[in-house]
C-alpha cells in the first residue's frame, strides 16, 4: 500500500570524506526504490529527509519554504533526492508523496528493547554520550567551541525518536486523505547546543561525560532549529518529550545492552 523509505547513509562528516559512496546510495538506492515501486503500482511514499537541506542559514527557526541549500555531500543528496520525488509528482497525479524534514532524532524506545547501536565510533552525539557513559569509550569529542552561539558549540533541535515515528503514522494517514506531494519538519522547535545536551544528559541520568574540545568537523552549520507549526497544523504532530526522557530513554536501553545488540 505504501513505502517509507528510511534507508540511508547519513553521517555529515563520513559524507565529505567519502562523497561518492553517499550518492551511489541515497541518491541511486531511491532512484531504484521508485523504479521498483512504479512498477508495481505502489505510489504512497513518506521520505526521510533531513534538515541539512537548508545549509547554513541566514534566519530561524527554519521554515519549509526557506530556501534550500546544502552545504556537505549528505545534505546534497538529500536535496537531490527532494527534485527527484518533486519531478516525479509533478509528472503523475497517482503519486502521493509526505517528505518529512528530521532534525536531530535521538533516543530510545521507553523499554529499553530498541536502541541505536552504530558500529564503531559513532558519528552523532548522543550515542557518543552513551558509549562514554557505559565505559566503551574514554572521552566525548566537541567538535568545534568557537562557533557563533551563547556557548561556542553546535545547536540542534533534537527530537525523541518515538515523537519522530509517530510523525511517520500521522504522514501515512495524511496521504490517505490528500493527494500529491507535501513537505513537513520534524522537530521540537527548541534549539539545545551540543555542551546543554551533555549537562543535560548529567542531569536525566547523574552520569558525568568527560569531554575535550575538538577542531571543527567539516559541513557542520553552527545553529539550526525547526519551526514544526506546519506539522501540527497539517498533519495534527507535535513534539511531546523534552531532553529529559530523550537522555533517560538513551541511557536505559544503553545500560541494558552494553555491548550494544
Amino acid at each position: 500500500d505504501a513505502v517509507i523509505h528510511f534507508a540511508g547513509l547519513k553521517a555529515v562528516g563520513e559524507s565529505t570524506a567519502i562523497p561518492l559512496r553517499y550518492y551511489q546510495n541515497n541518491v541511486g538506492g531511491t532512484a531504484n526504490l521508485l523504479e521498483a515501486m512504479n512498477q508495481h503500482g505502489v505510489k504512497n511514499l513518506v521520505f526521510s529527509s533531513s534538515c541539512t537541506v537548508y545549509g547554513a542559514p541566514e534566519s530561524l527557526p527554519l521554515r519549509e519554504d526557506f530556501p534550500l541549500e546544502a552545504v556537505n555531500p549528505y545534505g546534497q543528496t538529500k536535496l537531490t533526492i527532494e527534485y527527484m520525488l518533486k519531478d516525479l509528482a509533478a509528472s503523475d497525479p497517482a503519486w502521493n508523496i509526505s517528505i518529512l524534514r528530521y532534525f536531530n532524532p535521538v533516543g530510545a524506545h521507553p523499554s529499553g528493547e530498541i536502541g541505536e547501536d552504530p558500529l564503531g565510533i559513532p558519528n552523532n552525539l548522543m550515542p557518543y554520550i552513551t558509549k562514554v557513559a557505559v565505559g566503551e569509550l574514554q572521552e566525548l569529542s566537541v567538535f568545534g567551541d568557537d562557533y557563533d552561539t551563547p556557548d561556542g558549540t553546535c545547536i540542534r533541535d533534537y527530537i525523541h525518536v518515538v515523537d519522530l515515528a509517530r510523525g511517520h503514522l500521522d504522514a501515512l494517514k495524511k496521504l490517505d486523505a490528500d493527494t500529491g506531494l507535501m513537505i513537513h519538519n520534524l522537530g521540537t522547535g527548541q534549539g539545545c547546543s551540543v555542551l546543554e545536551l551533555v549537562n543535560g544528559f548529567a542531569d536525566a541520568t547523574g552520569e558525568r561525560i568527560p569531554y575535550r574540545i575538538a577542531g571543527r568537523r567539516a559541513g557542520d552549520a553552527p545553529a539550526v532549529y525547526a519551526d514544526a507549526a506546519l506539522a501540527k497544523r497539517e498533519l495534527g504532530w507535535r513534539a511531546e518529550r523534552g531532553i529529559e526522557e530523550m537522555c533517560r530513554d538513551a541511557w536505559n536501553w544503553q545500560r541494558k545492552n552494553p555491548g550494544g545488540y
